[in-house]
């Protein structure tokens, strides 16, 4: 934790990414505290200008308006200056790459928060993990912030919760102090794995109920995808260290139910868009915004492989994203298992 008090409200918040989500969040930031400076960062200078001048960041809002003490810049040094809380909203695949020319600016005490919810390919790392290697940063000062977060949703001020997870309960707390606001309620969590897991999993699970509703199946199949996709994705928490009650709370049923049901939700326009017929490539060129679950797939499959977790949806998806698999054949196969009880804990 920075020197000041646990409770105090941080004079300025750094928030590198200016997507849907960065974007948002600087807004539940600032809508929480009217008296902080929440600087975003921005890679594109004329999306800086429009959040500063205008208050708007068109391309992910609309015309939602940003509130008065949120500026950006596509100086990361002059954003993170003086920050005594930095959030990262970036795309997962590129945080490794871009925190070593970071780590200089940050400031010594700040207090890092990942919003992101994405495995890393290669190296299987969650994004917290990504942030102590680069950063050298102890544990009390790495947090996560998951949760069924529609962004859109959110813009328009439209209630929802979330959990911010960190393994010093004081800075967990501190952190969701800071981002209370009327329309948004932050519970917390020591479970940094659970809540990251639950935050990438339901991704990859978002993606088969999107192909099944591509493929015209009803709400019995997305229904059955949705609970043994949780089933999957609190075995692999478990596996790695996760508590299992995280997986039925807002950062795992939550995140999930929203992710899966919501037009809103990328991995589902992703999933519906293949099931259409779509290539991958075309799926990509289509969507404005980056589905992660398509990048994390792999990863979290590759994980469950080396943990002997069995996770036969996450390895159904990644068939098919791979090409091994035809979206005709993907229902057949979510579901294709040996009779077990529904409460056998290995099935």
């Amino acid at each position: 934790m920075s020197d000041a008090s646990p409770r105090a409200v941080p004079a300025k918040i750094a928030v590198l990414g200016s997507g849907s989500w960065g974007t948002t969040f600087a807004k539940v930031l600032a809508d929480a505290s009217p008296a902080t400076h929440v600087a975003l960062w921005s890679r594109r200078a004329e999306v800086a200008v429009e959040i500063t001048e205008r208050h708007r960041n068109s391309r992910y809002l609309g015309d939602t308006r940003l509130p008065g003490n949120v500026t950006a810049s596509d100086d990361v040094a002059a954003v993170l200056a003086d920050s005594a809380l930095v959030i990262l909203a970036v795309p997962a695949q590129t945080l490794r790459g871009q925190l070593p020319a970071w780590r200089a600016s940050i400031p010594e005490n700040a207090v890092v928060v990942s919003l992101m919810k994405g495995l890393e390919v290669g190296t299987d790392a969650r994004m917290s993990e990504v942030i102590a290697e680069e950063l050298a940063l102890p544990a009390d000062r790495i947090a996560v912030l998951s949760g069924p977060n529609l962004a859109l949703e959110i813009a328009r001020e439209e209630p929802t919760a979330s959990v911010v997870a960190c393994p010093d309960h004081g800075t967990a707390a501190w952190i969701a102090a800071a981002c209370t606001a009327s329309y948004f309620r932050p519970y917390t969590s020591t479970d940094v794995i659970g809540v990251e897991i639950g935050g990438i999993v339901k991704n990859v699970i978002a993606l088969a109920v999107g192909i099944c509703e591509g493929r015209s199946m009803g709400d019995n199949t997305k229904a059955s995808v949705i609970t043994r996709g949780l089933a999957e994705t609190t075995r692999l928490a478990v596996a790695l260290g996760g508590r299992p009650e995280t997986m039925a709370g807002l950062a795992g049923m939550g995140d999930l139910i929203a992710t899966c049901s919501s037009a809103l939700s990328r991995n589902h326009t992703a999933g519906r868009l293949l099931g259409q017929g779509l290539t991958l490539d075309q799926v990509t060129v289509r969507m404005n915004q980056t589905a992660e679950g398509i990048k994390s797939a792999r990863a979290v499959l590759d994980s469950a492989t080396k943990l002997d977790v069995d996770m036969p949806i996450t390895a159904a998806v990644v068939a098919v994203l791979q090409g091994q698999l035809a979206v005709d054949d993907l229902g057949a196969r979510l579901l294709a298992r040996n009779l077990k009880p529904e409460g056998d804990p290995a099935q």
